[in-house]
């Protein structure tokens, strides 16, 4: 049982024990549960209901974000198909046009302007 639901359980029985037991009491004393009693109870079905609130709203957050990120992963796939496509044509392309024999030039040296000359 996830911890929403355990939440909402806890919180409809203890109100449904707080009525019963105020029912009770008033029914045959005339009188109502001691006023601790009644504070206990009532604090625990308000923590449970904001429990089973917290653990709705986390689930849904998380819901979003594997959604999200499904869709993140599916769109970086899709542009790096495409992508990878394009640049493997003008490697290709590249390589064909300058055949087997293109050398591999270094980059000169730079001069350091008027001071060497």
């Amino acid at each position: 049982m996830t911890l929403k639901w355990l939440a909402v359980v806890v919180a409809t029985v203890s109100l449904t024990l707080w009525a019963t037991g105020n029912a009770v009491t008033l029914a045959v004393d005339g009188g109502q549960l001691p006023l601790l009693v009644n504070l206990l109870v009532l604090t625990a079905a308000g923590t449970a209901v904001v429990v089973a609130v917290v653990a709705e709203l986390h689930e849904r957050l998380n819901n979003r974000l594997s959604a999200l990120t499904e869709f993140l992963v599916a769109r970086l796939n899709e542009i790096e198909t495409h992508t990878g496509d394009r640049n493997t044509g003008f490697v290709e392309g590249y390589l064909l046009s300058h055949g087997q024999e293109a050398a591999v030039v270094p980059f000169g040296r730079r001069g350091r302007g008027a001071a060497e000359r």
